[in-house]
């Protein structure tokens, strides 16, 4: 049987489990106000790791597994998350500047107030994703499937939605100026109040998707129809 934490006859506690002992309980890295440049995180084991105020340049986190991981105020610039395991994970006022994403696992993962300026997003799992506040212009999300989730206010200016699934999707009050929305499945999506200006909706489908009467107008005019 393992010992009880404390010796009942002293009262004093255990020696640790040895290093190695396998019933020896792991300990998430805690990390507060530290700073890394191209460092490889490949295939290590973050999950639950605690991030306060930490800085990443360049590093990788191929194949790391961030599960349950809390990131608060952490910047991530022109990092690699290759197929990552970053699901269940909170991120709170991150930013991930020219990012890349590719066959991550974001599962059930929360942005909150979060910049994402230029990162790209490929064959990545963004089921359901829940997305607070923050910036996502000029994000590329090429064929992505972003169905049902809720995009309300977000900021997607520039951003890069060719071909993404955004079915049933909450788009209202979003800036999608000059987004690239070209291809895009947006069948009953919300899209009242969202600014779609100078935005390529070329070939998007629209099907029962919800707009206002001046919105319906630009699209309308945006394929060339005169209105008399």
């Amino acid at each position: 049987m393992r010992p009880f934490p404390y010796d009942p006859t002293t009262l004093r506690p255990f020696d640790p489990p040895l290093e190695g002992d396998p019933l020896a309980k792991r300990v998430p890295p805690q990390w507060t106000d530290r700073e890394f440049e191209d460092r490889s995180f490949e295939d290590e084991d973050l999950a639950e790791a605690r991030l306060v105020r930490c800085s990443f340049a360049r590093c990788s986190f191929t194949d790391a597994r961030m599960g349950e991981t809390h990131a608060d105020h952490c910047r991530f610039e022109e990092c690699d998350f290759t197929r990552a395991q970053i699901n269940a994970a909170l991120f709170a006022a991150c930013a991930f500047t020219a990012s890349t994403f590719t066959q991550t696992n974001l599962f059930l993962t929360r942005f909150k107030g979060c910049q994402m300026l230029g990162a790209t997003f490929v064959d990545s799992n963004l089921d359901g994703l829940v997305l607070e506040g923050g910036n996502w212009s000029w994000t590329s999300l090429r064929f992505q499937s972003l169905e049902g989730l809720n995009l309300e206010g977000m900021r997607l200016v520039e951003a890069d939605l060719h071909g993404a699934n955004l079915s049933k999707a909450v788009l209202r009050n979003a800036d999608l100026t000059q987004a690239n929305l070209s291809l895009a499945k947006l069948v009953d999506a919300d899209l009242r109040g969202a600014k779609l200006a100078e935005a390529n909706l070329t070939g998007a489908e629209l099907r029962g998707a919800r707009m206002e009467v001046d919105q319906a107008l630009l699209y309308v005019l945006s394929l060339g129809i005169r209105l008399d």
